[in-house]
Formats: C-alpha cells, structure tokens, sequence
C-alpha cells in the first residue's frame, strides 16, 4: 500500500494512504481528545474536539474524518484549537443535566476526564436542560435522555457491530434524543438482543447496566476487538 509521509505537532511520521489525521496521530502516540470516536466502527465528526489545524489553511479540521496528505503539516494542540475544545466542552455542558455528584458515571465519565484534563471549570454558556425522559423498563438496561452527548457511539455499535440497529436517533437540535425501535419502550423493544455493548461504550453516565458499576461494565474496546476478530476469521 502506498505510504504517505507528513508532519503532526513537528514529527515526521509516514502511514498507509488513506488514514485519518487521528488514527495517523493516535499510531505514533500523539493524542488527540475525541468523544464520539470508537475504534472498530465508522467515525463522522460529530463532538468536534478532535480538530487541528493544517498550514496553508486558515480552517480547522475533525481529525477523525480528514485523511494524510503528502508534505501535509499538523498542529493539533495550538492555544488557539485548545480554546475551541473548552468551548464545544462547554457547550456540552450547558444542554444536558450533567451534574457529577449525583452521576452514576461519576468517576467512570469521559466528559468528566476531559473537562478536568482541558481546565473547563465553568461554562461561559447559559444551562439550557430540556427535561428528557429516563427509561428504567428495560430488565437491565437504563438510558437517561438526560446525560446524553450526542455522540452516538451506541447507536454506531448497535448498528455496525451487533446488526439491529435497535437504536437511532429522534428530532434535531437541543431537542435531539436517542430513541430505541421508533421511539418504543426499551422493554417492548423486539430487535434489541440485551447484548450491552451500548452500555459498554456509552462515554458518559446515559446507558448504562442496573446496579452495576460503571468501572466494570465499561469496554472501550468492544467494537475494536469484535471488527479485528471477524477480520481475523477471514483472513
């Protein structure tokens, strides 16, 4: 496969065409934060706080969906992109009810790593929480409409990597919510087969397994190991 060679944060780095600026920076242990990207299923740009600069260029890019060049130059941590990712932070924020302390993801939260680890320690934007349904009917499973951040990891996993496609998502804007089999009850919900793994990827406290610990029901790496898998059985 054709290689292609350019520069991110001033390191010569070289990756196979066609790779993303954040799997190009992600292999050569630079970090980028991201909340809506999963490895193991299709990535589409939507938290926004992967985003980087590349000369020539007075735009800001979504590493996640921006594939190399060759020669191209990437800045990823500039004060000018870290100030746009405190405020997409903060914009999250400011349209859900994500209040910590009575979390259950409470120390298990990306959203709350991410704030700390960004220094977002007060929202510059006016709270506008939308009161959204909690949906306790499921045997085990729970989704608050509350804590939710749109990044549609569940919905992703669901579809690529389980195949139902139980989940999808209702309305647009501050009103948009994450609805299962059109907006059913989770309990009356015939095409979910109760396999967790949105639960297991959901970033923040919005789904998650009844009386489990979210430190154990956790597993980032779910659709990573299932897509190398399947991969592997073909080769």
């Amino acid at each position: 496969m054709k290689s292609v060679r350019l520069t991110i944060d001033g390191r010569a780095v070289e990756v196979p065409d066609g790779t993303t600026i954040l799997d190009a920076a992600m292999a050569n242990g630079i970090k980028i934060p991201t909340l809506c990207h999963l490895e193991g299923v299709k990535d589409y740009g939507g938290c926004r706080l992967c985003l980087v600069e590349i000369k020539g260029s007075p735009k800001v890019f979504p590493a996640c969906t921006t594939p190399v060049g060759q020669g191209m130059e990437v800045t990823t941590n500039s004060d000018r992109l870290k100030e746009y990712r405190k405020m997409a932070l903060q914009l999250l924020l400011s349209e859900r009810a994500h209040i910590c302390s009575v979390c259950v993801a409470n120390g298990a939260c990306e959203l709350q790593s991410l704030a700390s680890e960004l220094g977002v320690d007060q929202l510059i934007f006016e709270r506008d929480w939308p009161e959204l349904s909690v949906d306790l009917t499921h045997a085990y499973l729970v989704i608050d409409r509350n804590r939710c951040i749109l990044c549609t990891r569940c919905i992703r996993v669901c579809d690529e990597i389980e195949g139902v496609h139980t989940l999808d998502l209702m309305l647009r804007g501050k009103e948009t919510q994450v609805v299962i089999d059109l907006n059913e009850n989770w309990k009356n919900a015939t095409s979910c087969t109760g396999c967790r793994k949105c639960a297991k990827v959901c970033p923040v406290g919005a789904i998650y397994v009844k009386g489990e610990a979210l430190s154990s029901t956790k597993d980032k790496e779910v659709a990573k190991f299932i897509t190398e898998r399947r991969r592997s059985a073909f080769e």
